[in-house]
């Protein structure tokens, strides 16, 4: 007995899915359907509207330049603290290695200059008075040369100051170099070749006292056995006292040079320059050979 109604239609449509669900093709059919579904899926795409697009600029390189121009690049290449267009001196593709500016050499400023040139001055001026002081007759000061005037330029206050005691400093040092010339006593070299003739009586007078003492305090230990040259150096104030005794080239025995040096001390004091000596000499330097010679005789050359 079959029953037939409303629900009739249900029945019928689940007996059909059971039908197909329960043939041999069940499987193919369900993925066939799974993949149409994932495929329409996946074609749909999402897109935001032009208003919320983000634009960004083109990055650029951040650099420091160190020069500007008022013109602005159109085409710039890298971004920095001023406008620069076409700098540089090459037309290759190159970029600055440092930021820093080309700095130009350091040169001696005018200050410099002026105090190089005081300086030779000064030293102009000290060669003229050593000039004056060696030669009796006055040294006519040189003419300066003529030279175009300079227009003076502003100088630092540190560099005036530094070249204020540079000058300063020479000054100083010329003064006392002066000073101490004109305090040193006035001396006059007298040699065994050469003499001036206001200066040969006295230094034959005191070459005759020289050979007297020496033979009459003959070393005793040197007689009759060590003899010997030696060359000594006497300098004798203008008063006749001895101011110093020196052994320029000893003879190889010091017997001998002890004994030259006691002779020079034994004969002082020796007597005053004669007015044309002593007029502009302070000390009198001689220089003279000794020889100790066979039969204990003292001569000088």
């Amino acid at each position: 007995m079959e029953f037939a109604g409303a629900g009739g239609g249900s029945v019928a449509g689940r007996s059909l899915f059971a039908a197909a669900w329960e043939s041999p093709h069940a499987m193919q059919y369900a993925i066939a359907v799974s993949l149409a579904i994932h495929a329409i899926a996946l074609s749909i795409h999402f897109k935001f509207p032009e208003a919320f697009t983000l634009r960004m600029p083109p990055q650029l390189e951040v650099v420091l330049v160190n020069a500007k121009t008022k013109a602005k690049p159109k085409d710039a290449q890298v971004l920095a603290q001023a406008n620069l267009d076409h700098g540089g001196n090459t037309d290759e593709n190159r970029r600055a290695k440092t930021p820093a500016p080309v700095l130009p050499q350091a040169e001696r400023g005018d200050d410099a200059k002026r105090a190089a040139r005081r300086v030779q001055e000064l030293e102009a001026k000290q060669k003229q008075l050593l000039a004056q002081a060696k030669s009796p007759q006055t040294v006519a000061a040189p003419e300066p040369d003529p030279k175009p005037v300079e227009t003076p330029q502003p100088v630092p206050g540190t560099d005036l100051a530094a070249s204020a005691l540079a000058i300063a400093r020479m000054e100083a040092q010329i003064a006392r170099q002066v000073e101490e010339y004109n305090k040193r006593p006035r001396k006059a070299f007298v040699g065994a070749r050469a003499a001036e003739v206001r200066y040969a009586q006295y230094v034959e007078d005191w070459r005759q006292k020289i050979e007297r003492v020496g033979n009459l305090n003959y070393p005793t230990e040197a007689k009759g056995r060590v003899y010997g040259s030696l060359q000594v150096t006497v300098e004798i104030n203008s008063d006749g006292t001895l101011r110093s005794v020196q052994i320029d080239r000893p003879s190889g025995q010091r017997v001998l040079d002890r004994a030259a040096e006691r002779i020079v001390n034994l004969a002082a004091p020796y007597a005053a320059f004669p007015p044309d000596v002593r007029k502009d000499t302070d000390i009198l330097v001689i220089t003279r050979t000794w020889t100790f010679a066979p039969g204990d005789k003292l001569q000088s050359e």
